[in-house]
């Protein structure tokens, strides 16, 4: 059996790969995303002040640093036993909207578009941002990464700093905001709102309206069949900060929803010897029966197209204009075709810069009560917010002062790494037949793992049993293999 190794795998946070095996017909037999970086941060978590803990995960990731800093900030109002008052709640949610904005926008057009703006098949040496900016236009790139600007400068004067946010606390948020700072927010949400609108343009004329493109992304080469899980708001709207989480099978029947520490009820994680990413699946719909799609599985996908599954729709004009749209083309409920999820990201970046504008518009937000002291100790919290990659769940135990004894986190990349594998194989079957292999097959097959928006950094916190596996290849200088060590 032949097999073909996509070593290092491009276009995501981490480091990742994929292996595809060929039978003796050149065929496809089977194929495998794995990730192949550790970090652990559940482990050495453990023994720190649950005060430190939001400011210490955000270094998590530099791309993910909002999403662990407030997953991690809601839990610590549970640890503590404190509600925050309504205008820290305001400053929390603007601040992450402000995050959805400059993420989405930094995901489609660094890591999605240029399959698209530039073409699946082109020079990989310019199928990237490069390439991509060379393809729309020096100006309209400027204009793009101008208005996502903004939203960095609203990152930074919320949350503290442009990187690493220091602003959260248990019961609220320590920064207020002046009448000045309000009214610049809503002229710099302004200008996010027309990012946004840019940005669907741009996939409107460079995807909806090519032929070929419209074949990949309603095609079955892309489709994976599968659950979902997101927030909702009480109306069954898009919700980012706060909610209910719901679950639907992979045929659209709602599994049910849950709030807090409930999610240990429906949500099971399968450990496998070949990867430091786990295998979460609905343990509502049975136990643990492999990673297979179909109206039978238990795996399910987070995320922006989980989100559009999951929801009657947006909470705001001009996003929701783009979401009636966009199930319209694919007609009906629940979409399983996977290149919707950049259509769905674009769609989510619009609806965030209207939400900023919309909150900030409250001079209400002014207000000097932004946080509540916390007066005791409960020992548990759980956080759990939409982060732009998909349903992000913290939870901590700590001793009755607050130092962490236990820490489990339940990340987007971690929820859907069923579903990649299933997508990577599924475009290797379609693509790659009789042994013909080009670098341009090989894209379309990363091509399946991209609308995920891997975080592979925060995807690997845990440790099977009592080592961690590892496997070591040793090369000649000539680049052929010498050894493989293993120690499982």
């Amino acid at each position: 059996m032949k097999k073909i190794e996509i070593n290092p795998i491009t276009r995501l946070e981490g480091h990742g790969k994929i292996a595809i095996f060929l039978d003796d017909q050149g065929n496809v037999d089977d194929a495998f995303f794995q990730t192949v970086e550790f970090r652990g941060y559940e482990k050495f978590l453990q023994g720190m002040p649950m005060e430190e803990v939001p400011r210490t995960v955000s270094t998590v990731c530099g791309v993910c640093r909002a999403v662990h800093f407030m997953a991690s900030t809601k839990a610590s109002d549970g640890v503590f036993g404190v509600e925050p008052p309504p205008t820290g709640k305001k400053l929390r949610e603007l601040f992450f909207n402000a995050h959805y904005v400059e993420d989405h926008c930094v995901i489609l057009y660094a890591l999605g578009f240029p399959d698209f703006v530039v073409g699946p098949q082109a020079d990989p040496a310019k199928r990237n941002i490069v390439g991509l900016i060379e393809a729309v236009g020096k100006e309209t790139a400027k204009r793009v990464l101008s208005k996502r600007g903004k939203a960095v400068k609203i990152f930074e004067l919320l949350g503290g700093r442009p990187n690493h946010p220091v602003a959260g606390l248990p019961g609220g948020w320590s920064r207020s905001i002046s009448e000045d700072e309000r009214k610049q927010i809503v002229k710099w949400g302004e200008e996010l709102v027309e990012l946004g609108q840019i940005t669907l343009q741009i996939f409107d004329d460079i995807v909806l309206k090519n032929d070929t493109y419209m074949e990949l992304v309603t095609g079955d080469m892309y489709k994976v069949e599968v659950g979902y899980m997101g927030s909702v708001s009480p109306d069954n709207t898009i919700t980012y900060y706060d909610g209910v989480q719901k679950v639907i099978d992979a045929k659209g029947n709602v599994v049910g929803t849950f709030t807090g520490k409930e999610y240990l009820d429906f949500i099971s994680e399968r450990v496998q010897p070949w990867s430091y990413l786990k295998f979460p699946y609905q343990k509502k719909l049975g136990d643990w029966n492999g990673i297979q799609e179909g109206p039978d599985t238990n795996l399910y996908s987070v995320g922006p197209l989980a989100r559009f599954n999951i929801i009657d729709g947006m909470d705001t004009p001009l996003a929701q204009e783009h979401f009636e749209q966009f199930h319209a083309t694919f007609g009906g409920k629940p979409v399983h075709h996977i290149l919707g999820y950049h259509w769905a990201r674009a769609i989510e970046m619009l609806n965030a810069a209207e939400k900023i504008v919309e909150i900030a518009s409250d001079p209400s937000i002014t207000s000097r009560e932004t946080w509540t002291r916390p007066t005791q100790v409960t020992g548990e919290g759980v956080g759990i917010i939409e982060a732009p990659r998909g349903t992000l769940i913290h939870h901590y135990q700590t001793d009755d002062k607050g130092i962490v004894t236990g820490a489990n986190l339940i990340v987007a990349t971690t929820h859907n790494n069923g579903p990649i594998n299933l997508a990577v194989k599924k475009a290797a079957k379609h693509f790659i037949k009789g042994g013909e292999v080009s670098e341009g097959m090989l894209n379309y097959v990363e091509m399946a793992f991209r609308p995920y928006d891997l975080c592979l950094a925060c995807a690997t916190h845990t440790v099977s049993g009592t080592q961690t596996a590892m496997e070591i290849n040793i090369f000649q200088s000539d680049g052929t293999l010498y050894k493989t060590l293993k120690n499982i």
